[in-house]
């Protein structure tokens, strides 16, 4: 068959989020969701040929519960898509420097993944348990791990070098990993397309925006330097979490005002950033409401929010040295116009010119360049990251 389908899971603390991508072409055959594991609304969504359904799943769903219904009830209802999945691909957020690439998942990469958890507490544990699903619900089918910090290990040591004793990184692999590898390879891929010219010998800043929020370098093809760090909490203001702040913030909260260790990490992971500052949502959408209403804690949270974007957008015309596009990505950089002129207004010293019909048509899923042809130029590409976990799946099958 000329198709080549793969099974895309993409597994939360809390949520789990599939896809069945055809590797050749980037299409969707059916998408969802399911959330609200362990709560008495667990429920899951899908799509087939844009026709939408749900149902509630129960209070006692998990990962592996989730897992059977896309199999017993979605697939079995779609049996000439289901006979046509070739592998299970999964999004990994964190894997070290153990692993540089994807690769077909055996106990050995199960371990690795382990050994990494400590990095991505939220994310890889959940990871572990859908691979354990996804093995019991297709016992057949190859598993693929695909690592979001496997593009950046292209970094150069000034780059994800702490300035800590160097025996931390020697001894125990203290260092930058970065996040979101997928989609900036993706969009730096499809931003060469768009500019015309070939992947080597193009130089973008990628700025993927949505609850978690990462900038990356992308030197001909090659990260070269991004905003995360050892774990997703560094760099932008984000959702909840706080980013890049002074160290020494953790000891005051401990040692002045009384917080545990514990307490101050769920407060910077998880009541941070436009949630913490607004005192009002963590939803972008929320917040640019709250902005165009007066809110004072919205319209601070905002304003922060764009600052430290474009300070660090800004910084990374260092390691490139000739900047062809900015590309905007991500739910938020996606679909909010006002986040994306109001970075560029504030990067004034690269003359960017916003282009407002342009900046309001590339919204909701539209691809294309938001400034005048006048100067540099900045675009939104819709992120793919389901698509390239398939390509990989595919391209090891081999």
């Amino acid at each position: 068959m000329s198709n080549k389908l793969v099974l895309v899971l993409n597994c939360g603390s809390s949520s789990l989020k599939f896809a069945i991508i055809d590797a050749l072409t980037g299409d969707e055959q059916i998408s969802g969701l399911a959330e609200c594991f362990g709560l008495e609304d667990s429920r899951i969504k899908w799509k087939v040929d844009g026709q939408k359904s749900e149902a509630k799943l129960g209070a006692f769903t998990a990962h592996r519960e989730a897992v059977e219904y896309i199999v017993t009830q979605i697939l079995a209802d779609h049996p000439q898509i289901a006979e046509q999945i070739q592998a299970i691909g999964h999004r990994i957020v964190h894997g070290g420097e153990k692993f540089t690439h994807s690769v077909i998942i055996d106990e050995n990469v199960i371990h690795g993944i382990e050994d990494c958890a400590a990095l991505a507490p939220l994310h890889n544990p959940a990871h572990l348990i859908g691979i354990r699903a996804a093995k019991a619900s297709f016992p057949k089918l190859p598993q693929v791990a695909v690592f979001d910090t496997a593009f950046h290990q292209t970094m150069p040591a000034h780059a994800y070098v702490y300035a800590l004793p160097y025996k931390f990184y020697r001894e125990h692999n203290i260092r930058r990993y970065g996040m979101h590898g997928t989609s900036h390879l993706f969009v730096s891929r499809e931003a060469a397309k768009a500019l015309g010219k070939d992947l080597s010998d193009t130089n973008v800043i990628c700025a993927h925006l949505g609850n978690g929020a990462s900038v990356t370098a992308v030197k001909g093809g090659k990260s070269v330097d991004t905003s995360m760090g050892l774990t997703p909490l560094e760099g932008l203001v984000m959702g909840t979490r706080c980013g890049d702040l002074d160290p020494s913030i953790i000891y005051h909260l401990v040692d002045r005002l009384g917080y545990t260790l514990d307490e101050v990490n769920n407060i910077m992971n998880k009541q941070s950033g436009l949630l913490g500052i607004s005192e009002l949502t963590n939803d972008c959408r929320g917040i640019e409401e709250g902005y165009e209403q007066g809110h004072k804690g919205a319209t601070l949270a905002l304003e922060i929010f764009c600052y430290r974007l474009a300070k660090y957008i800004a910084s990374y015309t260092v390691p490139l040295g000739r900047l062809d596009a900015l590309v905007f990505t991500g739910g938020i950089g996606e679909n909010s116009d006002v986040i994306r002129e109001k970075v560029l207004n504030l990067l004034e010293i690269f003359n960017f010119e916003v282009d407002k019909e342009r900046n309001l048509a590339a919204r909701f899923g539209k691809q294309g360049q938001i400034t005048t042809d006048n100067g540099p130029i900045a675009m939104v590409i819709p992120t793919n990251e389901e698509w390239v976990i398939a390509e990989d799946a595919v391209s090891l099958l081999k």
